[in-house]
C-alpha cells in the first residue's frame, strides 16, 4: 500500500459541488459530522480566494486541504483551516506533499504567508509543520476553541499554536544546536510516561528547549490527570517565553529521554 500511495497519488484542486461533497463526506468520517465544514462553505470559499485540495488515488479522495483568505486590518494572508487523511493511507507523507501543494497554490494567486493552529504537544504535526516546512510558531492561544468533543481533544483544554509559514522566502536549515541549552521544563520517568516535575520561567539565553512527550494520546487514554499536568506546565513555558520575544523555530527528538521531543525557542 505504501508503494502504491507515493507512486499514484494525484493532488487536485476542487473546484465541483461534487468534489466538495466527497471533501465534506471524508472530514466528517476522519472527525465528526459536526466538525465538518459544510459543502455551501467550500463552494463559497474557492470562489472567493481560498481553495480546497484532494488528494487521489485513482478515483479514491483519500486526503484533503482546505483555506481561506484571511485579513489582520494591514494585509491578506491565507489561513489554513484543515487537512485531513483517511486512516488506512496515514504515515505515507501525504500530509506533506499536500502542504507543498498548499504552498504551490498559495504563491500562484499571490499569497506570501500562511497561517494556521496546532496543538503543540501533537509532536507529528509539529515535526511537519516546523522542522519539515520550515514554518515558525509565534503566539501560543489557551483554549483557541473552546471545549471539542472529539476523540484527540475531548477532555483537555484546545490550547494551539499559531504556524507562520512565510512561503516566499528561502527554506531555512534545521540544525540541532551545538551547544548545551538549558531546558525550561525538567522531567522525569513514572510509570513509563515522562512526567513535568518543574517550570523555569528565567532562562536568560537566546536559545532555549521546551521538552514535551512524543506520546501525548496515550498518555490521555492512560491518564488524564498527567495529560493535564502536560498542558498546563508546557502552558506556563510556552506561554512565558513566547510573549517575552522568543519564537518556537523547531522540534528535535530528546536523544537523552525516550519518547520525549524538544521545542527549540529562539529570541527574535
Amino acid at each position: 500500500m505504501k508503494q502504491e500511495a507515493l507512486t499514484s497519488l494525484v493532488i487536485k484542486n476542487l473546484h465541483t459541488v461534487k468534489d466538495l461533497e466527497a471533501v465534506y463526506e471524508l472530514e466528517a468520517r476522519i472527525w465528526s459530522v459536526e466538525e465538518a465544514v459544510p459543502v455551501n462553505h467550500t463552494v463559497a470559499t474557492v470562489k472567493n480566494g481560498g481553495f480546497v485540495l484532494g488528494a487521489f488515488i485513482g478515483e479514491e479522495l483519500i486526503g484533503f486541504q482546505y483555506s481561506f483568505p484571511g485579513f489582520d486590518g494591514t494585509k491578506v494572508y491565507l489561513c489554513s483551516h484543515s487537512l485531513g487523511i483517511h486512516q488506512k493511507y496515514r504515515a505515507f507523507g501525504i500530509g506533506e506533499k499536500l502542504k507543498n501543494a498548499q504552498k504551490q497554490t498559495a504563491i500562484e494567486k499571490g499569497y506570501d504567508l500562511i497561517s494556521w493552529t496546532y496543538d503543540p504537544l501533537e509532536t507529528v504535526n509539529a515535526n511537519l509543520n516546523l522542522h519539515k516546512l520550515g514554518a515558525v510558531c509565534t503566539h501560543y492561544m489557551e483554549n483557541a476553541y473552546g471545549e471539542m468533543s472529539d476523540q484527540m481533544n475531548a477532555g483537555i483544554p484546545s490550547d494551539r499554536f499559531l504556524v507562520e509559514w512565510r512561503i516566499q522566502d528561502v527554506f531555512p536549515v534545521r540544525q540541532r544546536p551545538d551547544e548545551v541549552l538549558p531546558r525550561a521544563i525538567e522531567t522525569e520517568v513514572a510509570d513509563g510516561f515522562r512526567v513535568p516535575v518543574s517550570v523555569n520561567l528565567n532562562c536568560r539565553n537566546e536559545k532555549v528547549y521546551i521538552p514535551v512527550p512524543g506520546n501525548f494520546q496515550d498518555i490521555k487514554k492512560r491518564d488524564i490527570e498527567l495529560a493535564l499536568k502536560w498542558r498546563k506546565s508546557t502552558k506556563e513555558a510556552f506561554v512565558q517565553y513566547l510573549s517575552k520575544g522568543w519564537i518556537a523555530t523547531d522540534l528535535i527528538k530528546d536523544a537523552d529521554a525516550k519518547n520525549q521531543y524538544l521545542y527549540l525557542l529562539e529570541k527574535r
